[in-house]
This record gives structure tokens, C-alpha cells and sequence, in this order.
């Protein structure tokens, strides 16, 4: 009998070509330093570039077991991840990034605190990045509006990397929300968490796919999921709306009676279509985007679709490697 898988860890790959050599090698360590049998699920996210055939290639000589996933096309990160959870067959499962800017050994300690039993799951906490100033600039930016107006509980500088248990990896599994954010879901779902904090690394080969229109999809996807803060803005930009309008009304009345407007009708009306107009477009758009979720969610259609799938049992000790 084969021995059962005590952990797994998810990594989705995209562009990570340059970077295949350097996360084997850095996975051959964490792997032997964990305690029981880990297993390692790749999910090849339609990557363009050669990450996969490198992976299926290197993969049947390393030391680890392992499950080589790829997706028919490109679908996200997150979907990546998720596709791993559905792929993974060990107990406590971590997701880890390819590039290697999350230090490996911050996934042994996830494990570490899982196996102890201190938390449900476990969110890696960045004290300190080493990134570019325009990086670091959006994502200061981006996650202090996320924890402003999404998610209060998200950590500072924000959440990448995170662990959990069977129990947290069933209930994610069952959310089926097309256009959603699963940093969002993890937080949703409650259980007990926990923060490790680390340094993020800079990126030393490759470039991040992380790109501006990412995040800005990302952003919207979080909100108008898990906030209510558009139609919020929609309701006092109303309520604002219309104590000016009273405002401006009163004071088109007072200079019609002093005689300061000379065309008749032209100043009221053309101010009613400006402000009526723009807040009617406003809310038109505001109320499309949920209406475009709604209808999303209700096709039913997969949140990513595999095209492949290898097993690799892991090199047995003794064996020669080619």
C-alpha cells in the first residue's frame, strides 16, 4: 500500500519558466525537511511559455511525489489554486508561488502550526517586501483600499500565500462564484486563523504577470462580491444629489425673481439634464455591473477546466537519477 499523503502543497504556473529549475531545487529541500509524506501539485495555468514541458520533464527524477495539472487556458491564479485544492489528496494543503518571492520555508511553517493545531488556516503576513518603489507603491495602495472597503481583516500589505486544513479546504471548495476574489472567500468562510509573518523577497528572474489590469479586475471582483460600498456610494451621492438640487433650486428661483436670468427656462432645464443625466448613466452602470454578475453566476459554467493531468510517485531513495 501506498503511503498516504500527510501535506500538499499548490503552485500555480504561469510565466515561470526561468524560474522551474530554481523551485525544484528549493522544493527538494522544504520537502525533506517536512515531517511525514508531501506531495506537490503544480497547476499550469495556460501558461504561453515552456513551463509546463520543463515541468513534465524535470518532474519523474525529483525526489517528491507529485501531480502536473494544466488548464486549457489561461483562467487566474486563483482558479489555479483552487484547481489544486480539487487535485490535492494530502490533509493540510499550502499554496506557494513559483517565483519564490514567498520564502519556502514560511511554508513549513504554516505546516508546523497546522500540525499543532493551533489554527484552521494560516495567511502569510508580509512585514517587509524588497520589490520595485512603483511596485510596492500599488500595492500599498491597492490592499489599504481593500481593507478599508472590502475586507478590515486583512492584514497590512495583505495576504499571497496561505495554509489550511480539510476542514477550510472542503468549505472553499463548495463556494462556486465565478468573478470572485479567494483571498475574500478564505476570510468568508471564518474558522480559526492565524498570521506568519516574513520578508518578501525580490523577484530575481522573470517578470511578475501580477499586472496593473490584474489587480484593478481583482479589485473590482472583491468588491462587488463582498462589499456593499457602490450602492452605498450610489445611496448618499443620491441623497448628497438631491440636497443641491433643493439648494440650487432655491437659488434659480430667487434670481428669477430678481430678474439676473434673461432666457426663460434655459438655466433650470439645462442644469436638471446635466445632474439627472449623470446620475441616471451612473447608476445604469453601477447596476449593470451587479446585473453581469448575477447572469454569470447563474450559467452554471466551470471555474476552470483541465486539459491534462501526471501523476510522478517521486524518485525512490537509492534510485539513480538520470
Amino acid at each position: 500500500m501506498p503511503q498516504p499523503i500527510d501535506q500538499s502543497i499548490v503552485i500555480p504556473v504561469y510565466r515561470n519558466e526561468e524560474n522551474v529549475p530554481d523551485l525544484l531545487k528549493a522544493l527538494e529541500t522544504l520537502t525533506a525537511s517536512i515531517e511525514g509524506k508531501t506531495e506537490v501539485v503544480f497547476v499550469v495555468d495556460g501558461s504561453p511559455d515552456r513551463s509546463g514541458e520543463l515541468l513534465r520533464d524535470a518532474l519523474a527524477g525529483c525526489p517528491f511525489p507529485s501531480r502536473l495539472v494544466s488548464h486549457s487556458r489561461n483562467f487566474g491564479s486563483f482558479a489555479a489554486i483552487r484547481t489544486g485544492l480539487v487535485h490535492a489528496r494530502g490533509e493540510r494543503f499550502a499554496a506557494m508561488a513559483a517565483d519564490l518571492q514567498e520564502p519556502p520555508e514560511l511554508v513549513f511553517s504554516f505546516f508546523e502550526i497546522l500540525k499543532r493545531d493551533e489554527a484552521d488556516v494560516v495567511f502569510g503576513h508580509r512585514a517587509e517586501r524588497h520589490d520595485h518603489a512603483t511596485s510596492k507603491l500599488l500595492s500599498n495602495l491597492f490592499w489599504g483600499f481593500y481593507r478599508r472597503f472590502v475586507l478590515p481583516d486583512v492584514p497590512r500589505g495583505g495576504v499571497d500565500v496561505f495554509a489550511c486544513n480539510q476542514k477550510v479546504r472542503d468549505a472553499l471548495l463548495r463556494i462556486e462564484e465565478s468573478n470572485s476574489s479567494l483571498v475574500a472567500q478564505l476570510f468568508w468562510v471564518g474558522f480559526r486563523r492565524k498570521f506568519a509573518t516574513y520578508t518578501r523577497l525580490a523577484r530575481e528572474k522573470g517578470k511578475s504577470a501580477w499586472s496593473f489590469r490584474r489587480r484593478f479586475n481583482y479589485m473590482l471582483d472583491s468588491i462587488f462580491s463582498y462589499s456593499d460600498l457602490p450602492v452605498m456610494v450610489l445611496l448618499w451621492t443620491g441623497i448628497i444629489g438631491i440636497l443641491f438640487s433643493l439648494l440650487l433650486s432655491l437659488l434659480i428661483l430667487i434670481a428669477k425673481m430678481l430678474g439676473w436670468i434673461e432666457v426663460a427656462g434655459y438655466t433650470p432645464v439645462m442644469l436638471t439634464i446635466l445632474i439627472m443625466g449623470s446620475f441616471t448613466l451612473f447608476s445604469q452602470g453601477l447596476m449593470g455591473c451587479y446585473l453581469w454578475r448575477t447572469l454569470e453566476n447563474t450559467k452554471h459554467r466551470p471555474l476552470s477546466l483541465v486539459s491534462d493531468e501526471q501523476d510522478f510517485q517521486g524518485r525512490i531513495e537509492g534510485q539513480p537519477h538520470d
